[in-house]
């Protein structure tokens, strides 16, 4: 068995879980709504506070689906809970963000400043001029458009500019060889 898809999903007070047909799971609380559909093979009960997650026999596909099943669904229960942010960090001279009502503004080295309309159910903060904060309860939108802002201006390895994430490390190279040339 995997040892992820075994282990049931906790269901906090607060949240709503409703299990349609189609193995279409509606997820309920506080931070938002989630709806998504999962694989017609999977086996989803709801049984009191837990979510159980069953797959029908032992083939390749049917492990894999396992444990992805499960996470996705816990990723669910966290996003409406507690919710997902990813931090992105500008860096280089004269690079910024604006946020201006529901559009990101982020001015980068290129001719005109870049906008970008933020999706539905995402927020996006600026608590800082070189900050961006991307917040939302679906954890893959909210990856996604983070990618997006950072494919703007992706880090450059010799001095370190553009757009990158909090937590992320950039490996930087060395610049050219100082030594002497041909006169």
């Amino acid at each position: 068995m995997s040892r992820i898809g075994r282990i049931p999903v906790a269901i906090p007070k607060g949240v709503d879980v409703k299990l349609g047909d189609n193995n279409t799971l509606t997820v309920k609380g506080q931070k938002g709504t989630l709806t998504k559909q999962f694989h017609k093979d999977m086996i989803i009960k709801v049984e009191g506070d837990k979510i159980i997650v069953q797959r029908p026999s032992d083939e390749k596909k049917h492990k894999a689906l396992h444990g992805l099943t499960r996470t996705l669904i816990n990723n669910m229960v966290i996003g409406v809970t507690q919710g997902y942010e990813k931090a992105l960090e500008i860096n280089g001279v004269g690079y910024r963000a604006q946020k201006q009502g529901k559009k990101l503004i982020l001015t980068l080295g290129y001719s005109h400043p870049v906008e970008m309309e933020e999706p539905q159910g995402i927020t996006v903060e600026v608590p800082a001029p070189n900050k961006i904060v991307v917040k939302g309860a679906d954890k893959q939108a909210v990856g996604e458009f983070a990618a997006k802002i950072r494919s703007k201006r992706e880090p450059e390895v010799y001095k370190g500019k553009g757009i990158k994430y909090e937590d992320e490390v950039i490996r930087r190279k060395e610049g050219k060889a100082g030594g002497k040339g041909k006169k």
